[in-house]
């Protein structure tokens, strides 16, 4: 069955300004990365827009409000240090958003098997009423609660980004139908994910060392990622795919290659096809050197087509 690929030009004219390690060009990596041969099957779909409705299942309407109104006519926005936006960024982040719904309809709605979402900003940190750390809108929580409305009782979302995913955690830290495992360098930015924070029993944290390699990084999920979330049984597999915790990435320390992100996603793939029909949707997070980034992504992508 087919593998979609969801993006939009409004990604890469998302601007958060000179020097801004998420910087467009990581976009364009990404996508020229997937315009080889090797991916001329995969089907490319324009992402829409996120309805208000569908971001206000994760967003305080007030704060979506306050994102949505503060989107600069020209120059720059700061809703945090780190958190800038542009005059294209508003329209960029509703499609981010909208990207990850409209793949997990497709995707349970049986027309394609799987799909990744090549979208900026990224969303994992962003929090209910808080936008932090790049992120405005939660695309991966916005993609879990979309799914549960569909009808879906069971979802599970994984994160392998270097930084620990802070806000979807907030989000599902009481909702036991949606199951969350992060793999993060620890400590480092936000400073959660510690291994004792669990939620409701739906929560598993993998923090690892700096200078973490590949085998650290696969003994962990095989150890507590993987069986967690095969005992939950999800009926659609989400991703985090963030990948700076390459050995390239600039801005963390652990030491993983492109064969590590292709293997986590093979393992993610046998728990999905068991128990969700193979279904799965992942969206891009971090990583910040361009080489790395481009082969890592299209390692994944290739994992996510092999099914």
């Amino acid at each position: 069955m087919a593998t979609l690929l969801f993006t939009h030009p409004s990604g890469i004219a998302h601007d958060p300004g000179p020097g801004h390690p998420e910087r467009s060009d990581r976009l364009r990596a990404v996508l020229q990365a997937l315009d080889a041969p090797m991916f001329k099957s995969l089907q490319r779909r324009e992402a829409p827009e996120a309805t208000r409705a569908q971001i206000e299942r994760v967003h305080a309407a007030k704060y979506v409000a306050f994102v949505l109104k503060n989107v600069p006519t020209d120059g720059y926005a700061a809703i945090d240090g780190d958190t800038v936006m542009s005059p294209a960024s508003g329209e960029a982040a509703l499609r981010a958003a909208g990207a990850l719904t409209a793949a997990v309809d497709a995707v349970v709605g049986g027309e394609a098997q799987t799909a990744f979402c090549a979208v900026r900003p990224p969303g994992h940190h962003a929090e209910p009423a808080r936008g932090m750390g790049f992120c405005f809108f939660n695309n991966i929580a916005i993609a879990a609660r979309h799914a549960r409305a569909t009808g879906l009782n069971r979802v599970g979302i994984v994160d392998f980004d270097v930084h620990h995913g802070n806000g979807t955690q907030a989000t599902f830290w009481e909702d036991g139908s949606v199951f969350f495992a992060s793999s993060h360098q620890y400590p480092l930015y936000p400073g959660t994910g510690a291994a004792d924070e669990r939620g409701v029993g739906n929560i598993v944290n993998l923090p690892l060392r700096p200078g973490s390699a590949g085998a650290q990084f696969r003994a962990g999920w095989e150890r507590e990622i993987l069986p967690a979330l095969d005992s939950f049984k999800p009926e659609l597999v989400l991703i985090s795919a963030g990948f700076d915790a390459h050995t390239r990435d600039p801005l963390a320390n652990l030491e993983l290659t492109e064969d590590d992100f292709a293997w986590v996603t093979a393992r993610l793939r046998e728990i999905a096809a068991k128990h969700a029909g193979g279904r799965m949707v992942s969206t891009l997070e971090g990583g910040y050197d361009l080489q790395a980034l481009a082969g890592s992504a299209a390692a994944h992508v290739t994992e996510l087509m092999a099914g």
